[in-house]
């Protein structure tokens, strides 16, 4: 019964009937379907069939993340981080997007890897970072890629490695990572590399 109405939500959510998905996301968080939370906050989030509220996005995010949603841990991350329907809070954003990396979220690894990085909510870590980078930068992730290639290009967390630099933002560069796009054409232009 419960798998009908879950199918039904997201059903509804594709063709764009946001009044029913909401009415059914919000029957099924009754009955606490952790991803009920989820969706209630997506909408919430993005005012699809109810008024766009990032409080009530948060709450729902949060409750979704207490109940072991990978994708839920990582919107509460971001968040967090940005202050967005909740207090700013950097120590809370890492704790979240490592709870959603644990889970498998790559964009999680990505967005924690910065916060090493930077020292933001933990302390300043450049090993953490390389280490985090490289996981989110394996599976595809451009921004992960283009910030595994700053590392090396500063030898920050690992050895500085130019070539290395110059591969990961390449690969970067070929998905649209528009940073790495940009110094890509800035050192063919150089004549610093040939593409």
């Amino acid at each position: 019964m419960m798998q009908n109405k879950i199918k039904e939500a997201y059903d509804a959510l594709l063709a764009k009937e946001y009044d029913k998905a909401f009415t059914l996301y919000t029957e099924l968080a009754e009955a606490k379907e952790p991803t009920a939370f989820y969706y209630l906050g997506f909408l919430y989030f993005r005012g699809f069939g109810v008024d766009q509220d990032s409080k009530k996005a948060f709450e729902n995010y949060l409750e979704a993340a207490t109940r072991e949603v990978p994708v839920a841990q990582f919107e509460v991350a971001l968040m967090l981080e940005e202050g967005e329907g909740c207090e700013q809070n950097f120590s809370e954003a890492a704790f979240w997007y490592e709870e959603a990396a644990k889970r498998g979220n790559i964009d999680a690894f990505n967005n924690l890897a910065a916060m090493f990085k930077e020292g933001r909510g933990v302390e300043q870590d450049y090993k953490k970072a390389y280490v985090l980078f490289k996981k989110a930068a394996m599976t595809g992730n451009a921004s992960a890629q283009f910030n595994l290639g700053a590392l090396y290009d500063m030898g920050l967390g690992c050895e500085e490695d130019k070539e290395k630099a110059i591969e990961w933002c390449r690969k970067a560069s070929f998905q649209g990572h528009e940073k790495a796009k940009n110094i890509m054409m800035r050192m063919q232009n150089d004549g610093q590399i040939v593409f």
